[in-house]
């Protein structure tokens, strides 16, 4: 496979997580369903993802964003989300920051419009002053007060819940959620997740539970709770995590801690805020998740044949 001479970006962020989204030049991936073109995207043109996402022209914590023309004719366009181990089923944060480079790009203007993903449709709306909301696929708890054993820490207990993601929801950890012990939240979210994977616990139809979220009292007097999400690639999440706080609230909905129409502030790591609210659809949730993306650069990434590093740092 060949890589371009070159990719044209916009680089966000939502509530300090970083994403990248390809305006121009990404891979044919052809016309079918969006989960058949994240197939094709995989299988042929992964070198496009590790390109843009690895060192030396990005880092752990980017998530990509790939602008392609949707099936469904009353979407405003499609979007395939990467990072740096793989591909993504849906992205809150991303999807907030999909929707300020639209809206940067003079794509939208302020309103509603709805984005295809591989995992459904989402609706969207652009306020402006670099605040959007997002109507996230339909949540659900899967399995509720999980206990898993980990090595040398002890047992855990959590929900299991869908947000667009696979989620093991660890709550009232006894953990310092604070920026300064990131290091030892990595470590114990990692251990976490290797040991639900192996004493094979999963989410529904044996999905891969690839996000661990550990939740505590907020230090901002106007949030709820705080978080610390770690994400596939081993990164964590900068952003209070959309797809996570919509797999909070589905647990929160079906606990009755929280009522249709109550907002939920979430606060990530850093002290950002998400505002959750979510209704129910039956019996599943449905979630819009309210926050910011900034642009912080337009830019060219160059693919010089020379490079030996030209699809990436990959360890």
């Amino acid at each position: 496979m060949t890589l371009p001479d070159f990719l044209d970006v916009v680089d966000s962020h939502t509530e300090g997580e970083p994403t990248r989204v390809v305006v121009s030049g990404g891979p044919p991936l052809g016309d079918g369903p969006l989960s058949e073109r994240v197939k094709t995207f995989r299988e042929n043109f992964d070198a496009y993802r590790s390109a843009m996402i690895l060192e030396p022209r990005g880092s752990d914590v980017l998530v990509g964003a790939l602008l392609v023309d949707p099936v469904e004719t009353n979407c405003a366009a499609g979007v395939i989300f990467f990072n740096n181990t793989g591909y993504l089923g849906m992205c809150g944060h991303g999807t907030i920051g999909v929707v300020a480079t639209l809206a940067h790009l003079g794509r939208i203007e302020p309103g509603t419009f709805r984005l295809e993903t591989p995992v459904g449709t989402v609706t969207c709306t652009w306020h402006g002053n670099g605040r959007a909301s997002i109507e996230n696929v339909p949540s659900y708890r899967y399995r509720r007060d999980v206990t898993v054993e980990v090595p040398d820490y002890g047992t855990v207990r959590g929900d299991i819940a869908w947000g667009g993601n696979w989620f093991f929801l660890v709550k009232d950890s006894p953990e310092r959620l604070t920026a300064d012990n990131v290091q030892r939240l990595t470590d114990i979210t990692l251990r976490i997740r290797a040991a639900l994977e192996a004493s094979k616990i999963t989410g529904k139809y044996g999905g891969l539970i690839d996000h661990i979220e550990l939740s505590g009292p907020p230090v901002s007097p106007d949030a709820d709770s705080r978080n610390f999400v770690l994400c596939p690639g081993g990164a964590y999440d900068r952003s209070p995590c959309g797809t996570g706080t919509s797999a909070k609230l589905a647990c929160l909905m079906a606990d009755g801690a929280i009522q249709a129409g109550q907002v939920w502030r979430q606060e990530s790591i850093i002290g950002s805020i998400f505002e959750g609210v979510a209704r129910w659809n039956h019996n599943l949730v449905i979630p819009t998740i309210v926050g910011r993306a900034f642009i912080v650069a337009e830019s060219r990434l160059v693919f010089d044949p020379r490079d030996p590093f030209r699809e990436g740092i990959r360890t």
